[in-house]
């Protein structure tokens, strides 16, 4: 059924390979478009000159976009060295171009500080508030503004190819990491600068860009229901996260609010929640003394249109 305005109630996940030059935003609102579904959300930002998997969550999904955006993510990636920009990609305007001339054996000792847990000073051309403001929209007006450094955790960085200034990468990191931060503090640690060429991302979690659908693939599909097909299961892109099943009468008592306890052999912490072998019921979290207590459930899912 249809609900009001005449679009589809439809829940799920999509996994899309976003284009070169749109904004997450951008993305979401066309695929929202092209489904005609009533409710979406996208999964954290990635910039507008990056490509690959952009999770987008409708529905019932959008109530899970947080275990997404703090969910482990992989890139792949070219930094130019030699060129510095403002933005730190190639999007900015160029503040300085210097000679190049670390060896990757060079490249290889330097990147060796920025492995595991390390503190990263976000760019000024971020989505990071001040005030209640946009750093970028401060940047655009040319403000500088002091931002504290995060710790973020990089559990991999790979050379794969360094060449002409070029250094491809593969990087695997936490929530928050941002790259183009990388490879400005790598190039300042060579002295030469550097900045984001190319950016893909690879993976969000446990999802892969390999299972991801283009535009061009659903724009060629007729009809919103056969996009609406290519919609993954809620809980199919969590499955990094450790699951609880319970018994029909601890869901009963679950889904109206209650802690229940259940058999299970989890540690304290967040939990997907199953009523049964199969019927996802959402998250909960194991409480210290083993009970689950229920923390975001989804309403009674419906097949879709």
């Amino acid at each position: 059924m249809r609900g009001r305005r005449d679009c589809f109630p439809v829940s799920g996940v999509l996994l899309l390979d976003k284009d070169v030059g749109l904004t997450s935003n951008q993305a979401l609102q066309t695929v929202k478009r092209l489904l005609n579904a009533c409710k979406a959300g996208h999964t954290g930002s990635l910039d507008p000159i990056a490509t690959g998997l952009l999770p987008l969550c409708f529905g019932e999904a959008t109530k899970l976009t947080q275990f997404l955006i703090n969910a482990d993510k992989r890139y792949w990636t070219v930094f130019r060295l030699g060129v510095s920009t403002s933005t730190y990609d190639s999007e900015g305007e160029v503040t300085a171009t210097r000679s190049v001339t670390a060896t990757r054996r060079d490249i290889e000792r330097e990147l060796q500080g920025f492995r595991g847990e390390i503190q990263q000073v976000p760019p000024m051309y971020s989505a990071i508030k001040h005030e209640g403001e946009a750093l970028y929209k401060l940047a655009r007006a040319g403000v500088e503004i002091e931002r504290e450094p995060r710790q973020v955790t990089m559990y991999e960085i790979r050379i794969l190819d360094f060449q002409d200034s070029l250094l491809t990468l593969e990087i695997a990191c936490s929530k928050g990491t941002y790259i183009r931060s990388l490879a400005h503090d790598l190039g300042e640690r060579l002295g030469c600068g550097a900045h984001v060429a190319q950016l893909r991302r690879l993976a969000v979690g446990e999802a892969r860009v390999d299972r991801a659908v283009t535009f061009e693939r659903l724009e060629a599909l007729k009809t919103p229901q056969e996009r609406i097909a290519l919609l993954q299961p809620v809980d199919s892109v969590l499955s990094s996260v450790p699951d609880v099943h319970l018994t029909p009468l601890a869901a009963h008592y679950l889904k109206q609010g209650q802690t229940v306890s259940a058999r299970h052999d989890r540690a304290a912490g967040w939990v997907r929640l199953y009523d049964g072998e199969s019927r996802f019921l959402g998250m909960g979290e194991v409480l210290d003394d083993g009970r689950v207590a229920p923390r975001r459930l989804l309403a009674a899912l419906g097949g879709n249109p």
